[in-house]
């Protein structure tokens, strides 16, 4: 599924990594918690989460994940979206809960991890 469609579907904005839209993404991940995040090891899904920190665009950059999309309105501060683009990362803001946003992702086709 392209980004541009997992965009439209969750009917979130697209706040940086605008020009990585056509690329495909067939796996995603949803959590709260940073320390599970870590632990996928080299599957590099689409990170879904309402943790909207600096803290959680460090821990993805750590994990060489690069697609995050923040539920429950969370808003992306101007340092996180500076930080995300110095790490070509894209980023969504989703105003959805994470049960819905992860049921509609499933319903579209993507694949979680295990």
């Amino acid at each position: 599924m392209k980004l541009t469609e997992i965009a439209e579907l969750l009917n979130a904005r697209v706040v940086c990594g605008q020009e990585r839209l056509e690329e495909e993404q067939d796996i995603a991940f949803a959590s709260d918690l940073m320390s599970d995040i870590l632990t996928l090891g080299d599957n590099f899904p689409m990170i879904v989460t309402g943790l909207c920190t600096m803290q959680t665009i460090r821990t993805c950059e750590m994990g060489n994940l690069d697609i995050i999309v923040f539920v429950r309105k969370k808003k992306a501060t101007p340092e996180m979206v500076e930080l995300a683009e110095e790490n070509d990362m894209v980023l969504m803001e989703c105003d959805f809960s994470m049960f819905k946003a992860c049921g509609l992702l499933w319903e579209a086709g993507l694949k979680p991890i295990y």
